[in-house]
C-alpha cells in the first residue's frame, strides 16, 4: 500500500470516528433531556390543577380519551414547576360512580385539568409490550387520569406551529372520514388508518384477522401511498408548469421534483410521522435534491440517506418493528431487483419495441419477484417482532395488494381531500370493498394452517438466517443456482425449530421445574413448566370488556416463548383479577384441563364445557406428579361442593398449590385469607412437614399481601427462604399492606414485589439452589432510579 493510499484510508477512519462520536453526543442528549422531564417521585400519586394545550391528535373511543397534554402551568412552586414534566399523557375516562360524557378533546385547545399523575409505569415482561420504552420514545414525563376538565380556549395555535397545525387538521380529516360513513360501519376506522395512519379505531379481532393473511402491512400508511401522492403531486406540477413558457426559466422535471417533495412532507405530517411514511419522504427528497443539483444517485445511496435522516431525528426509531419492516423491505428489494428498469418503472429503447403484452408479463413477473423477495426477506424481521409467519399470506396479498393499493387507498384519500357532498360518494365504495375483501380474509384466517407460530428467534438465528436469505434473493435469474437458493434459504429453519435458550438455564430435565411469575398488574397469573408439562395457574386481571391480561400480557409471553398448549388451567378462585384473561385464553390455545374452586354456574365452566375441556374441583388431598415434579392441593376443604356460589367470601375458597422437586417447594396461595390460612395451618403436622423441611420455600404472599393475610402462624409453621407478590403499581388497594411487609422483614424473608422487579422467573434445578431472573431492562429502570 502507498503512502497516499494510506493517508487516505486514515481519513477515512478519522472521518468515521468523528462521526462515531458525535453520534454518541447526540444520542447522549437525546436519552438525558428525556430522563430530566420524568415526575419527580415525591409528586407521585397526588393530584394536581395543570393548564396546559392538547398537543396531538387524541385516542377517543366510547370509553373515553387519552392525549398527549404540553402543560404550561401547574399548582407547585416555582422551583419545582421547573423540575416538572413538560408533556404528559393523560387519561380521561367516565367515573363509574358518576357516569359523565367525555367531551371531544381536540389538538390545539386549552384545557385546565384536575388530575393525579405517576411516573411513567409499564408491567415488565418478556415478549409484552412496553409502555416505559414507548414514554421514554415519546418524551412523556408522566401520565395520569383526569378527574375533572374545564376547556379554557377553544383554539390556542400560533400561526408559526406547524406541527400543532398538522394535528388539528388530522384531527377534522379523521371527524370528516368518520361523518360520511354510517355509524355502524366497521372498517371506517381501516380508512382512516389508509388516509391518515391512525390505527386506533381499528377493531382487534379485525387486526387478528389481517396479521393471519399477512396484509397488516397495507393497514397503514405505506411508502406507496406516500409514493403514489407525490407522484400525483409532481404530475400536477408538471402539467400546470409546462402550459407556458415557465420551462425555460426552471426546467419541468425540477419543478415536478420539488412539487412531489412538498406534496410526500404533507402526506407524511398529516399520516403523523410515521417511519415508513418518512422514509419515503425522505427518499423522495433525496431524489428531488439530486435533480436540481445534477447529481445521479445509486438506489442504496438515496436508501443511505433516508436511513441517516430517520435516526438523526429519532435515535429511537430501532427499536419499532415499523423501522425494520420498512427499510428491510425497499434494501430487500433494491438488492433483489436493482438491475431491474421495470422496476423503476423507466422504460429504455428496447422496451419501447417491445409489445405491449410483452411488457405487461414482465411487469406481473416482476412484480411476483418483489413480493416473494419481500416475504422472504422479512421473515426474519416478522418472527422475532410478531411470532409468527402467515402461510397464507401470498395468496391472500395477490388480492388484497391491487385491491387495497389502487381501489380502497385512492378511492378514500380522494374522498377524504374532496368536498363532504362529492367524497362521501367516494368512501361508500371504498368501505363496501373493504367489507368484501374483509370476508374473503377471515374464511383464509380460519383454515387450520394459515398461520404459523413460533418463538422469538434468538439474535445468532437471526444473523444465520439472514445470511442465507440475502444469498436465496440474490440478483439474477431464477433458473441459475436454484438449488443454491433453496439450500440458503434453508438456513431460516432454526427460527422456528431451535428450543428457546433465552431463560435462565438450559432445557429442563426431569425433576426440574421452572415457574414464571408474570407481571400482571393487580391480580394472579403464574406459568409452571417441568419438562414435558405445562401449568397455568389464575389468568390475571380484566378492565372493562376487552382490556384483559390474556390478551395483553399471557398470550404475547406464550406465543413469544413458542407455548401454543398448556396442559391444566388452575383457576384459584372466582374473582376478575384471577379470571380475567381465560376467556381470551381459550380462544388461542389448547388446554388440557382445567381445575379450580367455581361454581357451576360461573360463565367459565360453561366455556370449558362448550369446548369440551374437562373442569375438575379444586380440593385438599388432590395431588399428581409430572416428571418426577409433585403438585399437592393445599386448600380448599376435601368436602367442598362447587353447585352453587359459595355463601362466604370468595377468597375462603382459594385453590392453595404446592409444587416441589427434591430441592424446592412453591407456593400459589390465591387470595386465600385468614379462615383458609388458619385451615392450613392445621394441616401441617409435624409429618406432613418433615416432608417439606430440608426444601428450599418459595411462598406467594397470599391476597397480594393484604392485611388479612400472610398470618404469622402459617408463615412460622412454613418458614419460607423467599417470598413475593404480584400487585399493581400504586394500587388502590395498597397492597402489599405495609404490616404484611414489615411482617416477611421482621421474620428475615426476602419479599420481591413484582411492581419492582417485573415478571420474576424461578428455576429450580436438580441438586442446586433455585436461581431467579427479574425481568427489568437497563433503560427502563433508568426511570425509576
Amino acid at each position: 500500500m502507498c503512502i497516499s493510499e494510506k493517508e487516505t484510508l486514515l481519513k477515512r477512519l478519522a472521518g468515521l470516528g468523528f462521526l462515531f462520536v458525535l453520534g454518541f453526543l447526540w444520542n447522549a442528549q437525546y436519552a438525558e433531556s428525556r430522563l430530566e422531564n420524568v415526575l419527580i417521585q415525591e409528586l407521585e400519586g397526588k393530584e394536581f390543577s395543570l393548564e396546559g394545550r392538547i398537543a396531538a391528535l387524541p385516542q377517543s373511543n366510547s370509553s373515553g380519551a387519552k392525549f398527549a397534554f404540553d402543560l404550561d402551568h401547574a399548582n407547585v412552586g416555582k422551583e419545582t414547576l421547573d423540575r416538572f414534566p413538560k408533556r404528559i399523557y393523560l387519561s380521561w375516562q367516565p367515573a363509574w360512580r358518576s357516569p359523565q360524557d367525555i367531551p371531544d378533546v381536540i389538538p390545539g385547545q386549552r384545557w385546565k385539568f384536575k388530575a393525579k399523575l405517576k411516573r411513567p409505569y409499564g408491567s415488565l415482561n418478556p415478549h409484552t409490550f412496553d409502555f416505559e420504552r414507548w414514554a421514554f420514545h415519546q418524551d412523556f414525563g408522566a401520565n395520569g387520569s383526569v378527574r375533572s376538565g374545564e376547556l379554557l380556549e377553544d383554539q390556542d395555535i400560533a400561526w408559526t406551529d406547524f406541527e400543532l397545525r398538522m394535528e388539528l387538521a388530522r384531527w377534522h380529516l379523521r371527524k370528516k372520514i368518520q361523518s360520511m360513513l354510517p355509524n355502524d360501519a366497521r372498517y371506517a376506522g381501516v380508512l382512516v388508518a389508509l388516509v391518515m395512519g391512525d390505527q386506533n379505531s381499528i377493531n382487534q379481532d379485525d387486526w387478528q384477522v389481517f396479521n393471519a393473511t399477512g396484509i397488516g402491512h397495507l393497514i397503514s400508511i405505506s411508502g406507496l401511498h406516500v409514493t403514489m401522492l407525490a407522484g400525483v403531486g409532481a404530475s400536477f406540477a408538471a402539467f400546470i408548469w409546462r402550459r407556458r413558457t415557465w420551462p425555460l426559466m426552471i426546467p419541468v422535471s425540477k419543478v415536478a421534483a420539488a412539487a412531489g417533495f412538498f406534496t410526500a412532507f404533507i402526506y407524511a405530517w398529516l399520516a403523523g410521522f410515521q417511519i415508513p411514511a418518512q422514509r419515503t419522504m425522505y427518499m423522495v427528497g433525496v431524489v428531488a435534491f439530486a435533480l436540481w443539483t445534477g447529481r445521479n444517485p445509486r438506489s442504496f445511496d438515496i436508501w443511505w440517506w433516508a436511513l441517516a435522516f430517520v435516526l438523526l431525528l429519532d435515535p429511537m426509531a430501532p427499536y419499532t418493528p415499523g423501522f425494520w419492516l420498512s427499510f428491510g423491505a425497499v434494501a430487500a428489494i433494491l438488492y433483489a431487483m436493482g438491475d431491474s428498469s421495470g422496476l423503476l418503472g423507466i422504460p429504455t429503447g428496447k422496451e419501447l419495441e417491445v409489445h405491449w403484452v410483452t411488457q405487461a408479463i414482465q411487469a406481473l413477473r416482476e412484480a411476483c419477484r418483489v413480493q416473494t423477495v419481500v416475504t422472504i426477506a422479512l421473515l426474519p424481521f416478522t418472527l422475532y417482532w410478531f411470532y409468527q409467519v402467515s402461510v397464507i399470506s401470498p395468496f391472500a396479498n395477490a388480492i388484497a395488494i391491487p385491491l387495497v393499493s389502487y381501489i380502497v387507498t385512492p378511492l378514500a384519500i380522494m374522498g377524504a381531500l374532496l368536498p363532504e357532498f362529492i367524497g362521501k360518494w367516494l368512501m361508500v365504495p371504498a368501505h363496501a370493498s373493504m367489507e368484501y375483501l374483509a370476508i374473503l380474509l377471515d374464511w383464509m384466517a380460519k383454515l387450520s394452517w394459515a398461520v404459523v407460530w413460533s418463538r422469538q428467534p434468538e439474535w445468532w438465528m437471526l444473523v444465520i438466517s439472514g445470511a442465507g436469505i440475502i444469498y436465496a434473493i440474490r440478483p439474477g435469474e431464477l433458473y441459475k443456482f436454484w438449488f443454491l437458493r433453496m439450500l440458503a434459504l434453508g438456513l431460516s429453519v432454526p427460527l422456528f425449530l431451535m428450543p428457546s435458550l433465552a431463560l435462565v438455564g438450559s432445557r429442563l430435565e426431569v425433576g426440574e421445574f421452572r415457574a414464571n411469575v408474570l407481571d400482571v398488574g393487580q391480580g394472579t397469573a403464574v406459568l409452571i413448566e417441568t419438562a414435558n408439562k405445562k401449568l397455568l395457574y389464575d389468568t390475571g386481571p380484566i378492565q372493562g370488556k376487552k382490556d384483559d391480561a390474556g390478551q395483553r400480557v399471557i398470550l404475547p409471553y406464550l406465543r413469544g416463548r413458542g407455548i401454543d398448549q398448556i396442559d391444566r388451567m388452575v383457576i384459584s378462585h372466582s374473582d376478575s383479577d384471577h379470571v380475567g384473561g381465560a376467556a381470551t385464553l381459550l380462544k388461542h390455545v389448547r388446554f388440557g384441563s382445567m381445575m379450580g374452586s367455581l361454581p357451576d354456574t360461573n360463565p367459565l365452566i360453561q366455556n370449558l364445557r362448550t369446548r369440551k375441556v374437562p373442569a375438575i374441583p379444586c380440593r385438599f388431598g388432590q395431588s399428581w406428579t409430572w416428571d418426577e415434579v409433585e403438585f399437592l392441593i393445599w386448600h380448599p376443604h376435601e368436602a367442598t361442593l362447587f353447585t352453587e356460589q359459595y355463601p362466604g367470601k370468595p377468597n375462603e375458597m382459594s385453590c392453595v398449590l404446592e409444587v416441589r422437586n427434591k430441592q424446592a417447594s412453591f407456593w400459589l396461595t390465591g387470595d386465600v385469607e385468614k379462615q383458609g390460612e388458619a385451615e392450613i395451618t392445621g394441616r401441617l403436622d409435624s409429618e406432613v412437614l418433615s416432608k417439606i423441611g430440608g426444601r428450599e420455600l418459595v411462598f406467594m404472599a397470599p391476597h397480594h399481601g393484604s392485611k388479612t393475610s400472610s398470618s404469622l402462624e402459617l408463615l412460622n409453621k412454613l418458614e419460607p427462604n423467599q417470598a413475593f407478590a404480584q400487585n399493581g403499581y400504586r394500587n388502590r388497594y395498597g397492597h402489599p399492606h405495609p404490616t404484611v411487609t414489615a411482617r416477611y422483614e421482621q421474620l428475615q424473608i426476602p419479599f420481591y414485589q413484582t411492581p419492582i422487579t417485573g415478571a420474576q422467573i424461578w428455576l429450580f434445578k436438580n441438586n442446586s439452589n433455585s436461581s431467579t431472573q427479574f425481568w427489568r431492562h437497563d433503560i427502563k429502570r433508568l426511570w425509576h432510579r
